[in-house]
């Protein structure tokens, strides 16, 4: 049991959450991401360095080195509701794959206790990091954001080969239930046609019978001032409830996938 010993870094646990994988889940948040996107609702989860952010006029130290032994201590507490819900352990960010040991620990421990698995994650990682998650992991929410190489990396940072690549050899390993998420940000790609691109894509992949449509919101936006930093979008309005279900409309259009908005 030399894994429950492995060591890393998380900023937050939140209980009780309905969202992030099917059931009552407990999310840990890994703190690390390859990506700067514009919108990022956790900005604080993008540097592996522990920060200090402020929040509601005070101090607070942002990520916590720990081990899995830790984080599955405050897991099992919520092990009835799991039972009830077919709930379990989801592992977010950040990005999970950037922590690659502590996250494929956390995911191997829950399962040997029985509990349901999930990561949220864009598979932004050498795909040898990905596989050696896989045996542990039974839904991989996996986040694409465009299918246009030079606008990914405009708002993001980065180019998207990689994660377009990598979301085929998920699909292709046997993954019974990869789910593709889009987050819906207005000038980045809540146009149809983009939104139609990617739903193609996503029915192209093997095995995928799911999309998520996450529509734009500014609820990090307080965590920017907390740490200095400019929110480039606050000018940005979150779209209308019309205007994702024109969107999901177009996907169930283009794609036949089971395409709901949320999740």
């Amino acid at each position: 049991m030399d894994y429950m010993k492995t060591k890393g870094r998380i900023f937050d646990i939140q209980r009780f959450s309905i969202h992030d994988g099917k059931g009552i889940r407990t999310i840990v948040f890994l703190k690390g991401c390859v990506l700067r996107c514009r919108w990022c609702c956790n900005p604080e989860s993008q540097e592996y360095d522990i920060q200090t952010m402020t929040v509601q006029g005070k101090e607070k130290v942002i990520g916590e080195d720990t081990t899995v032994e830790a984080v599955m201590e405050i897991v099992e507490k919520d092990r009835p509701y799991y039972r009830r819900s077919g709930g379990g352990l989801t592992l977010s960010g950040g990005e999970s794959l950037c922590q690659p040991d502590f996250a494929g620990a956390l995911l191997k421990a829950a399962k040997e206790r029985g509990m349901n698995t999930a990561m949220e994650s864009m598979g932004c990682a050498p795909y040898e990091v990905i596989e050696g998650i896989l045996p542990y992991l039974d839904q991989y929410l996996m986040d694409i954001k465009h299918t246009d190489p030079g606008k990914h990396k405009e708002f993001t940072g980065r180019t998207n080969e990689l994660m377009l690549e990598n979301a085929g050899k998920i699909a292709d390993s046997g993954m019974t239930d990869l789910v593709i998420r889009v987050p819906v940000i207005p000038g980045f790609n809540d146009r149809a046609d983009e939104i139609e691109a990617i739903a193609k894509f996503a029915a192209g992949l093997n095995g995928v019978k799911k999309m998520h449509l996450l529509p734009y919101h500014r609820l990090g936006q307080d965590k920017y001032d907390g740490l200095g930093r400019e929110y480039l979008m606050k000018d940005v309005l979150p779209p209308t409830n019309e205007y994702m279900q024109m969107l999901q409309a177009s996907a169930v259009r283009v794609s036949g996938l089971d395409c709901q908005i949320g999740g």
